[in-house]
Order: structure tokens, then sequence, then C-alpha cells
């Protein structure tokens, strides 16, 4: 099963292109890649942009992960979106849901839709 990055990465790697975005986790690495004349403004995370484009980016960037969104669930189902999760953030490990809950709220999933996956597909995970 694929994960939500599957469905983002190359849109997101093509915006960061266009508008010129870059990843710099100290000055040098800044220095290195910045452009004479342009301002720039960080966006989090370590992702750098011309101020020019951060808009573009923003924006950009979220509509690409509602849409990735759209197409995990499309493609998995939101149950078993949940399932995936719940063993990625080692729930059934831990008898904790709260890291999936969080992980999942841009999925729109609630909290009882997680522990009734979790209640369903525990015993299937120890």
């Amino acid at each position: 099963m694929n994960y939500l990055t599957h469905y983002v990465q190359a849109k997101q790697t093509a915006l960061f292109i266009k508008t010129r975005a870059f990843f710099a986790f100290s000055n040098e690495q800044l220095h290195a890649r910045e452009e004479e004349g342009v301002e720039y403004v960080s966006m989090g995370a370590g992702m750098v942009c011309p101020k020019s484009n951060a808009k573009e980016l923003y924006e950009g960037l979220k509509l690409i992960t509602v849409e990735g969104i759209k197409e995990d669930i499309a493609e998995n189902g939101i149950d078993a979106i949940i399932e995936r999760e719940l063993s990625n953030h080692e729930a059934y490990y831990v008898g904790n849901i709260e890291d999936t809950v969080e992980a999942l709220e841009d999925y729109g999933v609630t909290p009882e839709q997680v522990l009734s996956v979790y209640n369903g597909t525990r015993d299937n995970h120890e």
C-alpha cells in the first residue's frame, strides 16, 4: 500500500522547481543556493523560497496535499488507510491511537473511526 508521499512527491518537486524553493539547514547551505538580489522567506522546516513566489508555493502545497489525500482514499479506502497509519505510528504496539488520530486530521477522520478500526484489527497485529 502506498503512503501519501507516493501521491504528492512528484508534484511537490515540480512545484519546488517552478517556485525556486529549496531546503537549507545552515547559512552555508542558504548562501550556496540564494540568488543575488532576490529576497527569501522561510516557509518552515528548512524550506526557503523567493518572497515573490511564497504565496504560490504555499497554495500549491495545500492543493497538492488535498488532491493526494483524495487519491489515497480512492485507491486504498479510509479503513485501510487508518490501519496503515495505526501500524505506522505503532499504535498496536503501544496501545495508544493519539498519534494516528493526529496524523489523519487532514483526512477528516474522527477519533471514533480510528478507535473502531483499531478495535477491529488489533488482534491481527499482535
